[in-house]
């Protein structure tokens, strides 16, 4: 059976980045959360400029500078429903979409799978979750008719 998604976008960085709001549509954004989904969900999706996104990452993560996604997830058990909100950034995911040169597009969607397996409890913090979750971010990724994420560009 397919998970069953309950979700919110919020887009208070419009009236800055009104092409980010244009890529990442509701429902371009519901259908990579799907694709990502083991378990029905309730998540929040906010785009948000470097001032809250410096904010945020100061305040809980005491990291005083933007990121480009934060993931807050409230499940406190894997019986708990999944719940959380994913936190992007516009101007960090541009200019690393820019850096890597990749599509906006792409590294939006790379970066809410990754969000979206954050909220459901995967982790990168040692280095066999790390290849495991990067294996699945790029199942996900192919499934969605994107590139491998972690293979940069080149030149051909």
């Amino acid at each position: 059976m397919t998970p069953r998604l309950t979700l919110s976008v919020q887009f208070p960085a419009a009236k800055t980045y009104p092409s980010h709001k244009a890529i990442v549509s509701r429902s371009t954004v519901a259908r990579w959360i799907k694709a990502s989904l083991f378990a029905d969900a309730e998540l929040t999706v906010r785009f948000v400029d470097e001032k809250e996104g410096r904010t945020l990452n100061r305040t809980y993560r005491q990291k005083d500078y933007a990121t480009n996604v934060l993931t807050f997830a409230y499940a406190e058990s894997e019986d708990d429903p999944v719940s959380g909100d994913l936190i992007l950034c516009c101007p960090v995911v541009e200019r690393e979409a820019n850096e890597q040169d990749k599509p906006l597009e792409a590294h939006y969607a790379h970066l809410i799978v990754h969000g979206t397996l954050h909220a459901q409890g995967c982790d990168h913090e040692v280095e066999s979750e790390a290849q495991e979750m990067e294996s699945i971010e790029t199942d996900i990724m192919q499934s969605l008719g994107f590139p491998d994420p972690y293979v940069p560009v080149t030149d051909a």
